[in-house]
């Protein structure tokens, strides 16, 4: 059984952080009884971040902290750090590690596909788009 608490009149306690502060400093929420916010601003953050990892990557921040400490805190791509967007498969759903905002828009900007990203490299490194001189005047194009 949770224990009873007394807070003072115009004043509100948050069942997370257990602070006692004034409602204007809780927010407005049609909902509540007394139509204030029951968590300050900062749990109803922290609340709405988790909630909305949780149902965009079906993760946890805990579960992101771990991958990022499993890559030495850098981003997987660029090794880099330090690694902030979660990746995860359009097409199964997995999560897959964290990157960087460009490492992750890139692969999205791909759309996933192996092929594509493998010619982008080789277009970066030069070898896509160089003819090689088989004779004077004769060229191959790269295959």
């Amino acid at each position: 059984m949770r224990v009873k608490v007394p807070v003072p009149s115009g004043r509100k306690r948050g069942p997370q952080c257990e602070e006692v502060e004034p409602r204007s400093d809780r927010g407005p929420d049609k909902t509540s009884s007394d139509g204030w916010s029951s968590y300050c601003r900062e749990c109803r953050a922290q609340r709405d971040r988790a909630s909305c990892f949780k149902r965009e990557h079906g993760t946890t921040e805990v579960e992101r902290d771990r991958m990022i400490a499993a890559q030495g805190g850098v981003r997987v791509i660029c090794q880099k750090g330090p690694a902030e967007h979660v990746d995860h498969d359009h097409r199964r759903g997995k999560v897959r590690g964290v990157l960087c905002f460009s490492g992750n828009a890139a692969l999205g900007q791909f759309k996933d596909r192996p092929d594509v990203i493998r010619r982008a490299a080789a277009y970066v490194e030069g070898n896509l788009w160089n003819p090689t001189l088989v004779a004077q005047g004769v060229c191959r194009p790269p295959s």
